[in-house]
């Protein structure tokens, strides 16, 4: 275990957060995490959508959701009316003092409510402003809404996951929603960086579209230079049953792995099979050698067996676990991957940590996440913005702003 840091890497940074759902709540969880302030801008009275969604940690209330709870630890809820004039004042007051601004609202909605990047860097001309969006802040989707089952079907992902499938399936993973909120979080570091270096602030749009295209690691590739997709199965990924248990190996990925795997079905002839001579070959007769692959796997008898066997080949294979197996699984106890956080009306719930560690730590949200929509608003206009409560009330009689 590494010495105790300093402190956290974004101490001193303030976030001004009008994001919802998830691409942008993710990506200013990891920053709350790693120490930011993030002031989270809520509809006074309906908040974000996720607080009402599947599954509510107290009995009789509809804004505790598991969803919310999760991606939003760490953070102040504002509940701020960014329709009336009077909250966007507030707005602009808050940007005076904020280092980075994120929104994740369809193109040009935050130009209607004032609160886009034009109209923050008036009042701070090095803030870093981040916008994240189904499909960019230009060109001709740009006003499309978008969520992941949207971005899977444009992107080309749900036709590749398809295969030889009758129909394309919807995906299981929030998958476009987290990739883009991940490349929102890396770029505004960088620019943090070079706002500390330079001075200068930046604006950055980050693409859902985008994310999902550039995730994806054979097919576009091939198809930009000439080449074709590869249609069916992943080639080389093999999922089997043994004794009523999953489990999953690799056979590509490193060029030892085909030799090793050779070996280990004691057929060093397969080497030299004109079908299987070169990785191209492989791939391309893939049906075959999957054929060969099962069989030799059934002649272990269990699944236990196979992994065993598996492990002394060195070649890459795991049971196909559950999520209630992953959460009680002993090396993510050990990594500190599901972090306790407080609750008012649990005690004590569950979430999960930021997936990496820092200075030999995990990264987990120091507390909990706004309990009540607005819970955070006097505290953030008093201490931050130096508003005298006589002003404070007069925003909530005028309806600008929501309190608890």
């Amino acid at each position: 275990m590494s010495p105790a840091p300093a402190g956290p890497l974004l101490d001193g940074i303030t976030v001004l957060d009008f994001t919802r759902v998830l691409a942008g709540p993710y990506c200013t969880r990891m920053l709350a995490d790693l120490g930011a302030r993030v002031i989270k801008i809520e509809r006074p009275g309906e908040g974000d959508d996720t607080r009402r969604g599947y599954i509510q940690l107290e009995e009789g209330r509809p804004d505790q959701g598991t969803y919310f709870v999760r991606i939003n630890a760490g953070k102040l809820s504002v509940a701020l009316d960014l329709g009336h004039p009077r909250g966007r004042e507030v707005v602009l007051d808050l940007a005076r003092v904020a280092d980075v601004a994120v929104e994740n609202f369809l193109p040009g909605v935050a130009a209607r409510i004032g609160c886009d990047h034009a109209a923050l860097s008036r009042v701070k001309p090095d803030i870093v402003y981040c916008s994240i969006s189904g499909f960019g802040q230009t060109g001709p989707l740009r006003d499309t809404p978008a969520f992941q089952h949207i971005i899977n079907a444009v992107s080309g992902i749900m036709h590749l996951e398809a295969g030889t499938d009758p129909l394309p399936h919807v995906g299981y993973l929030q998958s476009a929603d987290v990739l883009s909120g991940t490349h929102a979080f890396g770029a505004i570091l960088a620019a943090l960086v070079r706002r500390g270096r330079s001075g200068h602030g930046a604006y950055l749009d980050v693409s859902m579209l985008e994310a999902m295209v550039a995730a994806e690691d054979v097919s576009y590739g091939a198809v930009l230079n000439g080449g074709e997709i590869s249609v069916g199965p992943r080639v080389g990924m093999v999922v089997h049953r043994l004794g009523g248990e999953d489990f999953a190996m690799q056979t590509v990925g490193g060029p030892q792995l085909w030799s090793r795997l050779c070996a280990a079905m004691k057929r060093p002839a397969l080497a030299e099979d004109p079908r299987f001579a070169t990785p191209i070959l492989r791939r391309q007769n893939w049906p075959a050698l999957r054929e060969l692959i099962v069989a030799w796997l059934d002649g272990f008898g269990t699944r236990e067996r196979a992994l065993q066997g598996l492990r002394a080949a060195r070649i890459p294979g795991s049971p196909v676990l559950s999520p209630h197996e992953v959460v009680a699984h002993p090396h993510l106890e050990a990594r500190g991957a599901f972090p306790e956080i407080p609750h008012p009306g649990r005690g004590k719930v569950r979430v999960t940590a930021t997936p990496f560690q820092v200075d030999g730590r995990p990264t987990a949200p120091v507390t909990g996440a706004p309990y009540r929509i607005g819970e955070h608003t006097r505290q953030v206009l008093g201490d931050v913005l130096g508003y005298d409560s006589r002003t404070i009330d007069d925003l909530v009689a005028a309806g600008a702003i929501g309190v608890v």
